[in-house]
């Protein structure tokens, strides 16, 4: 008996840790995904992604390295905006959400311009994940006030 519940307990971890792994390859793609909008990752938009992987989403540093090298090598095999948005409207809450997007907005802030092809995104990513304008406008307004600190 006793075996049999450890033998649940740890299928149960095993596909928490899956989970977990899923949401990281995700969201690094994409992240990845809005800061190579304009054509180029740089430095300070990959430190702003890392942080806010390690900070907001509260992954691991070692994993968010891992998987973060992973996407760059990946990212002219880019998925489509569906595919992100149907699995973080499943899995993820408003507030999260809305957190994300903030962080992609601090991404994309970060080299100290926004080119249209980034706002773009971000405004259509916004809609798919049911955030409304206004909301996607303060959360941008935020990161603004975040950069200029």
């Amino acid at each position: 008996m006793i075996n049999l519940l450890k033998k649940i307990l740890n299928n149960q971890n095993s596909v928490e840790e899956k989970e977990d792994r899923e949401n990281l390859e995700l969201l690094s793609g994409l992240m990845i995904e809005a800061a190579y909008t304009d054509g180029q990752i740089d430095d300070s938009e990959l430190k702003k992604i890392k942080l806010s992987l390690i900070d907001i989403f509260e992954e691991d540093p070692v994993d968010v390295d891992i998987v973060l090298n992973k996407a760059i090598k990946n990212k002219n095999n880019s998925k489509s905006l569906h595919y992100y948005t149907s699995y973080i409207n499943k899995n993820f809450t408003d507030e999260k959400k809305l957190q994300l997007i903030e962080a992609l907005w601090e991404i994309t802030l970060s080299d100290g311009e926004v080119h249209d092809f980034e706002s773009n995104l971000l405004r259509r990513l916004a809609g798919l994940l049911y955030i409304s304008d206004i909301q996607s406008g303060n959360a941008r307004k935020r990161a603004l006030n975040k950069n200029s600190e």
